[in-house]
């Protein structure tokens, strides 16, 4: 693979629709979208107690999972995403559900979000768009966007992906071929393409930053969140697929109750796939 392709425009323009299909592919990326909507079902203003319209913003929402699992329940939705693939995916999808009239979906980037100031009754990024932005400073940029658009006291929802989890990555299926890249991302958390140019051989994924519990809690709350929760959404199932997918159902179930008894955990929530914060603004 390309540098180019490690750019997550082309990464995601590229994967198409394997994005949608990524959250009901096996028991524990189901795990990650099971948890992630428990949240939102709990956090999220109940739109029939409303006489006004919930809007919400779907950050980095990609083929439109997460946007098309709030419009069903009565939320109008605006996606944002930075593949114009993804975009289209996600406007095909909602009006494959009769939700075209629910979900706006455009193509744009969380570091320079088009919207006012206090725009949306609730914001979410969900299954790790803010790790893409590599950069620190531009990270926090992003933070600030988020914020920004979010009304003061509402929630914003946000999942970004773990650092040991990708650690577990090159041990488990890469480590011939990627083992110099261990000691940078446990250092600092970034996977570049410089890097992997520098350190491995063959193919890489996307670029991005894998966060640590303390670092994430640390940078959310430098621009200006409260963070009332933070979740390990897979957690002791965390790289586990081919296992889980080969199990029986019953022993799936089991792993499904022991993850949502552990999923506020902190260090659950270090050492999984997907930490997510449940904040306010």
């Amino acid at each position: 693979m390309s540098d180019r392709n490690m750019d997550p425009e082309s990464y995601y323009d590229e994967f198409g629709e394997s994005e949608w299909e990524r959250l009901d592919r096996d028991p524990v990326t189901r795990m990650e979208f099971e948890n992630t909507t428990d949240y939102l079902a709990e956090y999220l203003p109940d739109p029939e107690n409303r006489s006004d319209p919930v809007r919400v913003l779907d950050v980095g929402g990609a083929a439109g999972r997460y946007a098309c699992w709030l419009a069903e329940r009565g939320y109008d939705v605006t996606l944002v995403d930075l593949s114009a693939s993804q975009v289209e995916l996600a406007r095909e999808k909602a009006a494959q559900r009769g939700l075209a009239d629910r979900v706006a979906a455009e193509q744009g980037d969380v570091r320079d979000l088009r919207f006012d100031d206090d725009a949306f009754d609730a914001v979410c990024c969900l299954g790790g768009p803010l790790s893409h932005v590599v950069d620190d400073d531009e990270r926090a940029t992003a933070m600030a966007e988020l914020r920004r658009v979010a009304k003061s006291d509402s929630p914003v929802f946000v999942s970004v992906i773990g650092r040991l989890a990708m650690l577990r990555d090159v041990l488990k299926f890469t480590l011939d071929t990627e083992h110099g890249l261990l000691g940078p991302i446990a250092e600092d958390g970034d996977y570049t393409a410089e890097r992997v140019a520098e350190r491995a051989e063959g193919d890489g994924w996307a670029e991005c930053h894998g966060y640590r519990a303390d670092e994430f809690e640390r940078e959310l709350e430098t621009a200006g969140f409260a963070v009332e929760k933070l979740v390990g959404l897979e957690n002791v199932a965390s790289r586990t697929k081919p296992e889980l997918a080969d199990a029986d159902e019953e022993a799936v179930e089991s792993v499904r109750e022991v993850v949502r008894s552990l999923r506020e955990d902190r260090t659950a929530a270090d050492v999984s796939e997907h930490m997510l914060a449940v904040c306010r603004a």
